[in-house]
């Protein structure tokens, strides 16, 4: 039997596996800079596989992958015309794969994120934004998604505005913000602000996602936790923010000896800036004690990361059958049978 998403939020935390935009650029199937899924019409087969991976790291729903899917980002490449077919076909894989989990079924969430059109000035965009959000989720709705999940947004009015669409469809909404490095929404609002403004609006699930690694996030989650009394969610980016550079989009690479060719290490030069598994995995427990119920990472996590989350909230994947175990490594391992003149060198290897 599948559990709606709100039966499984009171039953303990639920683990939302994301990042595929920076995924599938690492496996060659998107393109950064522009950033459109259009994998999900060229490449099927990969869209499905990286749903699956996450899937088996412990994610509790499958979110179709259509962020920057929509009617902007889709003019500036000149596809507008692929736009329903893109939106369609990748939730129609998401439910493919959401059906072979061999427990029980994996949500399927449709997505909805910033526009970068949004002006709080200008009425006239607030009406595109607003028309951009009912189409996608119109086809969110008729595919027969479970939810919706309205992400990365830095404006308060352009969330509310997603809210109130997914509500004239009668589905469940997760809404979070994407807070950049003025540590306040650009329309003035504080993230525990909107956040209390968006929940006691409707939204099943406010909070804040991408932008963001662990250490620069979880003070404001904490903050939205105190002033929110329904579920919160925390995805953050899993590179070590710092309080200087409290997101990925200027983090420097002090360590990096050779010139790229853009100015900041976002987005192809990030990857000396992870954190590892473990760490990530110190920020789940964390969370999860200060009461962060919807938990997953953003771009640039990997299956492997997800999977770290998800055992420090206390969960078994279906992966983690082949989590960490260094007992019989040849070197590293302290198994009675190993060769000890392979182990009497991991000192000095």
């Amino acid at each position: 039997m599948k559990r709606s998403l709100q039966e499984r939020l009171e039953a303990g935390p639920v683990i939302a596996g994301e990042g595929y935009l920076f995924e599938l650029e690492r496996r060659g199937y998107l393109q950064a800079g522009t950033f459109v899924p259009e994998v999900a019409l060229e490449n099927p087969e990969a869209l499905k596989q990286t749903y699956r991976d996450y899937m088996r790291a412990g994610s509790d729903v499958i979110l179709a992958f259509t962020y920057n899917a929509h009617r902007e980002k889709m003019r500036i490449i000149g596809k507008e015309d692929l736009l329903e077919p893109l939106n369609r076909q990748a939730i129609r894989l998401a439910k493919e794969v959401a059906q072979e989990h061999p427990e029980e079924e994996a949500l399927v969430a449709g997505n909805i994120s910033n526009t970068n059109i949004f002006n709080p000035d200008d009425e006239s965009s607030k009406t595109a934004v607003r028309d951009m959000f009912a189409e996608m989720i119109g086809w969110c709705s008729e595919e027969g998604v479970d939810y919706i999940k309205g992400e990365t947004f830095y404006y308060h009015e352009e969330a509310l505005i997603a809210l109130e669409e997914i509500q004239k469809q009668g589905l469940p909404a997760v809404i979070t913000l994407g807070l950049m490095g003025e540590n306040i929404l650009r329309d003035g609002y504080t993230v525990e602000e909107s956040s209390r403004i968006l929940s006691e609006s409707g939204a099943l699930v406010v909070g804040m996602n991408c932008f963001r690694g662990p250490d620069t996030m979880q003070p404001y989650l904490n903050k939205i936790r105190e002033s929110v009394d329904g579920y919160v969610a925390g995805l953050p980016v899993p590179y070590r923010t710092t309080e200087e550079h409290p997101t990925f989009f200027n983090l420097p690479d002090a360590g990096c000896s050779c010139h790229t060719p853009l100015e900041t290490t976002f987005p192809t030069a990030l990857d000396p800036l992870y954190h590892n598994r473990y760490e990530l995995a110190e920020w789940a427990r964390e969370a999860t004690n200060a009461g962060v119920n919807y938990i997953g990472l953003c771009c640039g996590a990997s299956p492997a990361m997800l999977r770290a989350v998800a055992e420090a909230a206390g969960l078994e994947t279906l992966s983690s059958e082949y989590s960490p175990n260094m007992e019989k490594h040849f070197l590293f391992g302290q198994d009675d049978t190993l060769q000890k003149h392979n182990t009497s060198y991991r000192t000095k290897a």
